[in-house]
């Protein structure tokens, strides 16, 4: 297997249990050394130059934490600084800038043990990119958290691409964090490349397709003819529809236009296409 990513990508590195995407995390961090082949990450041989590669890049796990349970989040904060070696000023404006972009203020006197798992991941965010890494590694960075939760944590980690250029590479089983973070994806299997290429182009070449669900105001005829989209159910005598569209053919933003042409939309709800599914797919289709 063999990929490249360039700096300031975004890039989704997906596949089943047991296909091979921890080992590769830990492979270009420096934690275990590849048996056959090379690694290198931001340029640098990730076992041998494992203190210069410390201060390059940045790691979330979703699972494990890096802050300090017992103490407050703001002195993990310090003694993160402390570790990368940052300038006071620098570590004070750096601190400040992340606790304002991920609504930490309230917090930052409380110790980690106390924080519910979104205020915790947000945290664990910050202290990735408190010294301003080239690359952030992020293994299952919305794995538990709320809708809203997750909608603050892909906004900060796309500003913080646009702002700074920073390089994200992105294991999750949440087809969300996909398609709001990543421009490019990779499906792995057992050490094998089975998909390299689009967030689109996955989902095209698999068939999935996503699904808004309308709830509407009064019992409406089937909207089985809207462009681009296809019914896929109408339940209480029309009032709540589910139409799968392809993000190729057509927007959601266009297709809830075309509905509320035609009703008055009380809810709506976008159903992503499951990540389990889409990989499934794609190793039944391919050519070994």
């Amino acid at each position: 297997m063999t990929f490249r990513i360039e700096r300031g990508a975004a890039v989704g590195y997906i596949g089943a249990n047991g296909a091979g995407k921890s080992t590769t995390i830990k492979m270009l961090t420096g934690i275990l050394v590849p048996t056959a082949g090379t690694v290198r990450t931001c340029g640098l041989e990730p076992v041998r130059q494992r203190r210069e590669l410390a201060a390059r890049i940045g790691v979330v796990f979703g699972q494990r934490s890096q802050l300090w349970w017992d103490l407050p989040l703001r002195e993990s904060f310090s003694i993160l600084a402390a570790i990368h070696r940052l300038e006071p000023d620098v570590a004070r404006k750096r601190t400040h800038e992340l606790v304002e972009q991920l609504e930490m203020a309230e917090t930052l006197d409380t110790p980690v043990r106390q924080l519910s798992l979104g205020q915790r991941m947000r945290a664990e965010v910050a202290a990735a990119l408190l010294h301003s890494p080239e690359l952030v590694i992020l293994d299952e960075p919305t794995i538990g958290l709320d809708v809203l939760s997750k909608q603050r944590l892909r906004e900060f980690l796309r500003a913080e691409r646009v702002d700074r250029g920073t390089t994200l590479l992105l294991t999750t089983h949440d087809m969300g964090d996909i398609q709001r973070l990543c421009d490019r994806v990779l499906v792995v299997d057992g050490g094998r490349l089975v998909y390299d290429g689009t967030v689109n182009g996955l989902a095209v070449r698999v068939g999935a397709r996503r699904v808004l669900a309308v709830d509407l105001a009064a019992p409406t005829c089937d909207l089985d003819d809207l462009p681009g989209a296809e019914l896929l159910s109408s339940e209480g005598d029309g009032m709540r529809q589910r139409l799968a569209f392809d993000a190729e053919r057509t927007t959601a933003a266009q297709l809830l236009a075309a509905v509320s042409d035609r009703a008055e939309v009380r809810d709506l709800s976008i159903e992503e296409p499951d990540i389990e599914g889409v990989v499934r797919r794609i190793y039944e289709s391919a050519d070994w």
